[in-house]
């Protein structure tokens, strides 16, 4: 990483190149801020529709926790081949699959009869879905040098925040307003309309992305040139720091375990509170479809102040183990108090938020982590590995919830899943030890 007093690193914060990489930003982000809503709404939807399922003979707890986790099966599988292949044929292409295939998927979601039924098609969108995150994560690395990234992958991320906010209300208002409305039922009416947009949105991709700076016509040949000299310079110094990974050496390290590892606690987290939040707030709170919509969309809007302002400042300074490490330990402490018994609803919903915007500021910290050793094929590879082995939390995440909500009680499971932030931070800072011995920070 370049410290924020060496010429490389100067050179990226001249007002100049500030210009430019605004102008990318602006020309970028949004586009994968809204195919990120709708990825991310898609996978996480089902969380409301069981509200409305759990009428049918076939649904139970049980069945919800399974289909919800089988999702990142498929999504593990596919992942790295998925990365692998962007990294060939370029994100215009595939990332336009992804959606448009995701989104046929999610629609198809609204057929599901039983419980087989409801597992292979969430099987299907985990498979459909495969590559999209740890794609663009590759993708802004084509772009961004190190002292952009962080920001860059906090507003991205932002998108799931917003999903929760936006995503929240829309669908306990789909839910409430659709009951009874023929020829479907609510929870069908979800999936479908809450499909379509990402079907839509996929057919507009191919002319909205640009697969890398060389190929951008909207950027001057000046502008490409230092975009290009950024990152090659960048590229460069961590060589001759011996700590960049080749080819297949990344999913060989340890070190990239390590991440995996960091990151599968995150995404314990990250999914107890994206599948059961609105389930929280029906067993705590309220028993109305459309206030829990509400209720929920304010912690994921804490949560998006949060992880721009963290991720700005973990930029600013460098820093980002003891980023990560305060983060995650903030989230542990959210969801341990939120466990407890006897909280006011204002009390509940104050640690609720505390632990969705710890998860969040701790998730897009770590991101900047393996671009720090990784880079061309190795980083699609690699990025590819630590996000399909930490989203097998995915699966984990609704079961082990599920579990210790039905063996002993909701609170349990809101400790368990704040245990397993506690291991993140735990690991992040043995790696950081383990790098001040080396002299690397």
């Amino acid at each position: 990483m370049a410290e924020s007093g060496s010429p490389s690193a100067q050179s990226v914060a001249s007002p100049n190149a500030k210009a430019v990489y605004r102008k990318i930003m602006l020309r970028l982000i949004p586009v994968l801020f809204i195919g990120y809503i709708l990825a991310y709404l898609d996978r996480v939807n089902v969380g409301f529709a069981k509200l409305a399922m759990k009428e049918e003979l076939w649904f139970s707890d049980a069945v919800f926790a399974t289909g919800s986790g089988i999702f990142f099966l498929g999504y593990f599988i596919f992942e790295v081949p998925g990365n692998l292949l962007l990294h060939r044929v370029g994100a215009r292409l595939w990332i336009t699959r992804i959606m448009i295939t995701w989104g046929i998927v999610s629609v198809l979601c609204a057929l599901s009869s039983s419980a087989i039924s409801f597992y292979i098609l969430r099987f299907l969108l985990g498979v459909a879905e495969a590559g999209f995150f740890p794609g663009i994560l590759l993708y802004l690395t084509y772009w961004f040098p190190d002292q952009y990234r962080v920001r860059m992958v906090a507003l991205f991320m932002t998108a799931v925040t917003v999903a929760g906010v936006l995503g929240s209300p829309v669908s306990g208002w789909i839910l409430k307003e659709m009951e009874g409305a023929e020829p479907l039922k609510s929870w069908r009416w979800l999936f479908l309309l809450e499909g379509i947009p990402s079907i839509l949105f996929g057919c507009c991709l191919p002319f909205l992305l640009t697969n890398s700076p060389q190929q951008a016509k909207w950027l001057k040949e000046e502008e490409k040139a230092l975009v290009l000299e950024a990152l090659q310079k960048e590229e460069s110094a961590k060589t001759a720091a011996g700590g960049l990974l080749q080819g297949g050496a990344a999913l060989r390290s340890g070190q990239v375990w390590l991440f995996s590892l960091i990151y599968f606690g995150l995404v314990v987290g990250l999914y107890g509170i994206s599948f059961w939040l609105p389930q929280i707030m029906e067993y705590r709170i309220t028993t109305d479809k459309a206030e829990i919509g509400w209720l929920t969309a304010l912690p994921w809007a804490c949560a998006s102040v949060g992880m721009i302002l963290y991720g700005r400042h973990s930029d600013r300074t460098g820093e980002r183990h003891k980023h990560i490490m305060v983060a995650a330990l903030l989230a542990m402490g959210g969801f341990v108090v939120s466990g407890l018994s006897g909280l006011s609803d204002y009390s509940l919903m104050l640690s609720l938020c505390l632990a969705t915007t710890g998860v969040m500021c701790a998730v897009t910290t770590f991101w900047s982590l393996p671009s720090t050793v990784l880079s061309g094929t190795a980083a699609a590879a690699g990025i590819a590995l630590v996000n399909s082995v930490g989203n097998l939390a995915g699966y984990l995440s609704p079961e082990l919830f599920a579990w210790l909500k039905s063996r002993f009680d909701l609170g349990y499971a809101l400790w368990g899943t704040g245990l397993a932030q506690g291991v993140s931070a735990l690991v992040v800072l043995i790696i950081w030890y383990r790098s001040k011995k080396r002299g690397v920070v």
